[in-house]
């Protein structure tokens, strides 16, 4: 059996020195499940964390439930995001639970201060509270609100793995993933939902398959196809101002799709090349994720160096001091090989 260890994805440097090291996995895999290219151990076996989200809209679509009740193209992007709490993002929340005659206390994802920093500034300045809606994911917990109504199930206890809702989730993930339920691993994510494990290479299949669905049935190839349209027409709606996840589907204008998750993962479709690419940092650090994600993309071919420039921000972040100088930087330092 062939071995495999971390790889050195991302360093710190300060000056001139490499400060500190981001060791990780990449797993690139196209639409018929090959493994075409690979850093460290692409059958690293973790949690998908909120790069599922995309795939866990799926039955939501298969069930029609947007059209149902109404859902628009930018409110249905929102079921797939990890927002920034951003006014535009609470509405469509808001907006989504009103279509179902629900309201915020429907939500089981619990209160969090929003991630886009000006909005949680102007909450404590009005001396608010943030609410569920403010909740990095009350745009999924909307999303499977709707799809427990589109099921005519309750919507009460629908965060538990026995509810029918987190059963279509499992059993979608199973399938996009080729992996059977019995070898998922299953906890709790940060908002209350179960979060499944998979490995890396598995994660990457899903993505390439979201992208590239024509092998699949007609009605969930159509249900993956709407994702990656909704997101490359409204990307704002999937993270918001200043996210790399909106950033790069605006860049790229809908051509590469990708997405977030907590403790270091990332998602990536190129629909047009059948490909998928996932990405785990091993200590979990946000700073290395974008850099290692852009510099994968680059190294396959999947962004244009005016694209990458747009992105530089990300792929080479600069590391700052108190005073506001550049100090050193955050930049990729792997090679993809062949598997």
């Amino acid at each position: 059996m062939q071995s495999f260890d971390q790889d050195n994805l991302c360093e710190v440097t300060r000056g001139n020195l490499t400060e500190s090291m981001h060791r990780g996995h990449i797993a690139v895999v196209d639409n018929k499940g090959k493994l075409i290219a690979c850093a460290g151990n692409p059958r690293h076996y973790g949690y998908m964390r909120s790069t599922a989200k995309l795939l866990q809209a799926i039955p939501l679509l298969e069930a029609r439930g947007d059209e149902q009740f109404g859902l628009t193209e930018a409110e249905t992007a929102l079921c797939c995001s990890s927002h920034g709490g951003e006014p535009e993002h609470t509405a469509a929340v808001q907006s989504i639970l009103h279509k179902l005659g629900l309201t915020e206390s429907a939500l089981a994802c619990g209160r969090q201060e929003p991630l886009y920093k000006p909005s949680a500034d102007e909450l404590k300045q009005k001396a608010l509270q943030p609410s569920q809606l403010h909740n990095t994911c009350s745009g999924k917990h909307a999303g499977m609100l709707v799809l427990a109504k589109a099921m005519n199930v309750s919507i009460k206890q629908y965060t538990r793995l026995e509810h029918p809702v987190q059963q279509k989730m499992l059993h979608i993930i199973s399938f996009m993933c080729g992996v059977s339920t019995e070898n998922i691993g299953v906890g709790t994510d940060g908002c209350g939902v179960p979060v499944f494990a998979v490995p890396l290479s598995a994660l990457a299949y899903a993505y390439a398959r979201l992208g590239a669905p024509d092998e699949l049935a007609a009605q969930r190839a159509a249900a993956c196809r709407k994702i990656i349209h909704v997101i490359g027409r409204h990307p704002y709606y999937v993270a918001g101002t200043n996210r790399f996840d909106t950033r790069l589907a605006e860049v790229t204008q809908g051509r590469v799709i990708g997405k977030m998750g907590a403790e270091g993962v990332y998602a990536l479709a190129v629909p047009d090349r059948g490909i998928g690419l996932a990405v785990k940092i091993e200590d979990g650090a946000e700073r290395a994720l974008y850099p290692t994600a852009a510099e994968a993309l680059m190294q396959l071919g999947a962004l244009t160096r005016e694209e990458a420039g747009r992105l530089a921000e990300f792929h080479y972040p600069k590391v700052m001091n108190r005073r506001g100088e550049t100090v050193g930087s955050i930049r990729p330092s792997f090679q993809l090989r062949q598997p």
